[in-house]
């Protein structure tokens, strides 16, 4: 009850800045202050506004946005974005652009399930959309699964990995980003041994923590530091009443939101502070450049408990993938097996998250694989998100996963679009 109790104070108070807001911006509405001749009241309003939006958005799943897509022939085709596969806590989505013959690129994109909704990706779906036909992961909030639902850690995690790698085939391309890297690299070690049929073609692994051990970060380093019952204590919560998984341990999307914003909580805070006065100035807009980004950045998801808690403990401090000793529902997979996969790393130079040299450490692992079908880059000047989205993104690393697709597909080569890309 005392989990449950501090889920629902967090929750009160992110409801209590939501109806102050509005309070404060249907106050300054009134007609009668339209005659004052002071700012006071315009500022209120403006305040009032982006206090309301910002606390709004917390609690809301963003929309992917992705309506048309402008083929090669110069038509707007529209996109269907359709359930592939559907499980608890996860899905697999397709967005099906309707009237455009089928590309032979297959992408499945593994969103990370580290916070944020996997619309954190939706710039990347967008550009690949070009050249591909695109599937991605699509995790459930926590906090809206029933506990009748079961668990979630990362052996089931890799599972469902596996399970929407059969589904799509062994002519799949498979991209992960961030967090799912060391367990996609786990699910191909694992078909490799139980469905050598159901493989994909290739695998992109990009910022991903494969061994955190091999250039420590801030997040290696807190991962080192608390024991699993100090995290236990500090981290996990009990859903509310309010929400469909009331009961449910979890790690709170709002608590790993307050630790991104206080690790730059000046810049947050000077970006807020200039928001209220274009607002009070009649400069912004529904979707200009500060809402675009924190319309996103602030829209958080619940992690299971046991997720979270078995990823620090087994990717982290036990190292089980960098030292090959991962076990999926008892059975011990070997990463060296993976034989017939071709695997790209890609890294960015300035990655304060996953550092260069975490994710590189995966081609090691594959000490079965031919050296020809292992590749690497690390992108000069690029941070985390700007290896899988932004200018690095688009002018770089994306042609370059397009070329490492098709000098492993067996299909016959379609030309990487790199001015549509953008």
């Amino acid at each position: 009850m005392r989990y449950m109790m501090q889920y629902d104070i967090i929750e009160t108070v992110r409801n209590t800045n939501q109806w102050l807001g509005a309070t404060a911006k249907s106050l300054a509405a009134y007609p009668v202050f339209a005659l004052s001749p002071f700012p006071v009241i315009k500022w209120m309003e403006a305040w009032g506004e982006v206090t309301e939006r910002t606390y709004q958005r917390m609690t809301a799943k963003p929309d992917w946005g992705i309506l048309t897509h402008t083929g090669s022939d110069g038509r707007d085709h529209l996109v269907n974005i359709e359930k592939v596969v559907e499980r608890p806590f996860g899905d697999l989505l397709y967005f099906r652009v309707i009237g455009r013959k089928k590309n032979p690129r297959k992408v499945m994109l593994i969103a990370p399930m580290s916070g944020h909704y996997a619309t954190l990706l939706r710039s990347t779906v967008k550009s690949l959309l070009v050249d591909c036909e695109v599937y991605i992961t699509d995790w459930h909030n926590a906090r809206d699964i029933p506990v009748s639902a079961g668990k979630f850690d990362i052996e089931d995690y890799t599972q469902y990995l596996v399970d929407f790698m059969k589904k799509l085939g062994p002519d799949t391309h498979i991209i992960a980003v961030c967090q799912p890297a060391p367990l996609a690299l786990a699910a191909t070690a694992y078909l490799a041994e139980q469905n050598p049929r159901a493989q994909p073609r290739t695998l992109t692994l990009i910022g991903g923590p494969i061994d955190p051990d091999a250039n420590a970060t801030e997040i290696t380093d807190f991962g080192r530091r608390v024991t699993m019952g100090q995290l236990e204590e500090m981290m996990i919560q009990r859903v509310g009443f309010k929400y469909s998984g009331a009961g449910r341990k979890v790690y709170p999307g709002l608590l790993q939101l307050a630790s991104f914003m206080s690790m730059n909580a000046e810049r947050h805070q000077q970006s807020f502070y200039e928001q209220i006065f274009r607002v009070a100035r009649g400069e912004a807009s529904d979707n200009d450049k500060h809402n675009q980004f924190y319309d996103e950045y602030l829209a958080v998801m619940d992690m299971t408990a046991e997720f979270y808690m078995s990823t620090v403990e087994r990717i982290f401090k036990n190292r089980e993938i960098a030292d090959n000793n991962f076990v999926v529902n008892g059975h011990k997979i070997d990463i060296g097996q993976i034989t017939q996969v071709a695997i790209k790393t890609v890294e960015g130079a300035n990655d304060d998250i996953s550092a260069p040299g975490q994710c590189i450490a995966a081609l090691d692992l594959c000490s079965g694989l031919p050296e020809h079908m292992k590749a690497s880059h690390i992108e000069e000047g690029a941070g985390h998100y700007g290896i899988f989205a932004g200018r690095s993104w688009r002018d770089n690393i994306r042609p370059l996963i397009l070329e490492f697709i098709d000098s492993n597909q067996k299909l016959k080569k379609q030309p990487a679009n790199r001015n549509r890309a953008a």
